[in-house]
């Protein structure tokens, strides 16, 4: 893509300088060394073919795993062709943000119906767009609920660390004062968070089921911020929805969560789509874009953006959000994924993750492991031993198995999805049985 930036070196190295970096390397400072590649080793003068050759050979020494037990947050979920059949589609894929609304009628249904679908998953009453992933989603939901006198978000512990990161960032950012909320027995601890609660609280933070897959009580964390006058933000776990009672039903007053599971692949990490939702009277304070229905000159359906509370288009220092990238092509696989699976689809998928999950953990027990955190879990479940995770992990990567995300030295997160088969599973166990022998 060099040759369609359009500056010379020139003028990015006087770029650089002026941001305070000597070259481009101290922009990925973050970045481990070890995943850095300085030069590949490919000689000048070779033909497209040969370059390609060598690049393929490069490839295929990444290992790529097709036996997956690992969630913490990317699913490895069944998409139905379809949905890429659909999105794939050029009109879709070259289409940007509808600056003039209304004559993108086609990408305002879209956004239309993927907010609907939302709605009708969560219970609650309005459903936006736009957001770039579950743990930015968390981060936009807290600030919705600050305001001059409510100012302190309390966060679970049992919230995954990424969206915990990402809205202290957000808070930092704001100034919102951020209090984590401590865990009790893998679940967050109602009788702490009942102490936290004050008169200058905003909103608390949960997380359905918790990052270590245990369902929470999320009625009693509700009563409890509603007693104190805070708002309760639940995030999901998107295939959980057509199982556990809804957001709405549990009294949450925004629910926000990542759709990766709506037919997205893993991808390496992206690009992902936070989804959000609240009730009514907050509609105002939602981030990214709200698609209306009404009804053109000729009395036809038609669709108009109807919100968008962003600092692109209202004076900045009233904005609630800087979200400015267009999800809408997420938000249609989305949309294309719950529309191919249907209610019955859907609940499906669910169910399945948690037979083979409890099934997995059954197994695993009797191979040798106990459960860190009881059975009282939807599809991820966290087991300890007294033999090193890494151990364990390594004897599954040598059958190109992707086992469990190791959360210390003897804990694992394991996860299933409907994808896990039942012959996987059982190898999974046999192989841990062997290692713990």
């Amino acid at each position: 893509m060099g040759s369609y930036i359009p500056n010379t070196g020139s003028e990015q190295r006087e770029m650089l300088r002026e941001a305070g970096y000597a070259d481009f390397r101290e922009l990925y400072a973050d970045v481990p060394e070890s995943m850095l590649i300085g030069a590949l080793d490919i000689p000048s003068g070779l033909s497209e073919f040969e370059v390609r050759s060598r690049m393929e050979a490069l490839a295929a020494k990444n290992v790529r795993f097709t036996r997956i037990f690992r969630g913490a947050g990317a699913y490895d979920h069944f998409i139905p062709a379809i949905v890429g059949s659909v999105t794939s589609k050029e009109e879709f894929v070259t289409a940007y943000t509808p600056y003039q609304a209304e004559i993108s009628q086609g990408i305002l249904q879209n956004i239309f119906e993927y907010q609907t679908m939302i709605c009708e998953l969560t219970g609650l009453d309005v459903a936006n767009a736009s957001v770039y992933d579950g743990a930015s989603a968390m981060a936009e939901a807290a600030a919705m609920c600050a305001d001059r006198k409510r100012g302190v978000c309390l966060i679970s512990a049992c919230v995954d660390p990424q969206s915990r990161s990402t809205v202290a960032s957000y808070c930092f950012g704001s100034g919102m004062e951020l209090v984590e909320v401590p865990e009790k027995d893998g679940r967050t601890d109602m009788d702490a968070l009942a102490a936290l609660l004050s008169d200058k609280t905003a909103c608390v933070c949960l997380k359905q089921p918790n990052r270590y897959g245990i369902i929470e009580d999320v009625d009693r964390a509700a009563q409890l911020a509603h007693a104190a006058g805070a708002k309760l933000v639940e995030s999901v776990y998107a295939m959980s929805l057509p199982l556990l009672r809804t957001p709405a039903e549990c009294g949450a007053d925004i629910c926000v969560g990542e759709g990766q599971p709506f037919g997205m692949p893993l991808s390496f990490g992206g690009p992902y789509l936070g989804f959000m939702a609240c009730r009514a009277e907050l509609m105002r304070r939602l981030p990214g874009r709200i698609v209306g229905e009404t009804h053109d000159a000729a009395g036809e359906r038609a669709f108009v953006l109807t919100l968008q509370a962003r600092e692109q288009h209202i004076r900045r220092e009233k904005a609630g959000s800087n979200i400015c990238s267009n999800e809408a092509l997420c938000a249609l696989t989305a949309a294309v994924y719950l529309s191919a699976m249907g209610p019955e689809g859907l609940k499906n998928a669910a169910c399945q993750c948690v037979s083979k999950a409890h099934y997995l953990a059954d197994r695993l027990c009797a191979a040798g492991l106990k459960l860190q955190y009881g059975a009282e879990f939807f599809n991820e479940f966290v087991t300890v031993s007294d033999v090193p995770a890494d151990r364990l992990l390594a004897r599954l990567a040598e059958k190109g198995i992707l086992g469990g995300l190791p959360l210390g030295e003897h804990e694992i997160l394991w996860c299933c999805t409907e994808k896990n088969s039942r012959a996987d599973i059982d190898e999974v166990a046999d192989t841990v049985k062997e290692a713990v022998k």
